[in-house]
């Protein structure tokens, strides 16, 4: 299995390329979802929910490792998780539009007012979430901010205040509500 490519710390969008310390692992991880969105939702949303869970398995290993959100791995897969969405759902288009819009502008409000508490890779991944859950895409960021405040709380107990602008990348939190809200209530209606 050959290694992922990923862009250069210093830059999304730089055409020099850095590998995955554990592509073997990413790449199951990745297959996993995949087997799972057609194990348990209709073949119309397991389509969507597979390209969609691939690649935030990808984005979440990639802003661990690098604390960066790549360009051109995230607006691709948001315009074909769009472009996918509205061909099976065309009913439910504004939707999928009108979320992604949305949550990418709400992620991107720190930024707007000058603060850095968000990374605009999170904010375009927004884009990718609105487009993959529609209106659930309000859960995931919930869940988002539910799964990080523990972890920020580790960190400040751990480093003191001087930890208070440690960088933890939020991108896996965001995968994580999202992948949450993807699969959660089709595998609770599994175990009832």
């Amino acid at each position: 299995m050959s290694e992922l490519a990923l862009p250069a710390a210093s830059d999304a969008d730089d055409s020099g390329a850095q590998r995955l310390r554990s592509p073997v692992t990413v790449s199951l991880a990745a297959l996993a979802t995949v087997v799972l969105a057609f194990a348990i939702l209709p073949l119309d949303q397991a389509v969507v929910a597979a390209l969609a869970s691939a690649t935030l398995v990808v984005l979440s290993a990639i802003d661990l490792e690098r604390g960066i959100i790549p360009n051109r791995i995230v607006l691709p897969a948001a315009g074909l998780v769009l472009v996918a969405q509205v061909a099976l759902f065309p009913d439910r288009a504004a939707e999928w539009a009108l979320a992604a819009i949305v949550s990418a502008f709400v992620l991107a409000l720190p930024q707007l007012v000058g603060r850095a508490w968000m990374g605009m890779g999170d904010v375009k991944l927004g884009l990718l979430l609105g487009a993959a859950l529609g209106w659930g895409v309000l859960g995931a960021v919930l869940l988002a901010f539910l799964c990080v405040f523990p972890v920020a709380f580790l960190v400040i107990l751990r480093g003191g205040l001087a930890a208070r602008k440690t960088t933890i990348p939020f991108g896996p939190f965001l995968s994580l509500g999202a992948l949450i809200m993807m699969f959660g209530p089709h595998l609770a209606g599994l175990t009832s």
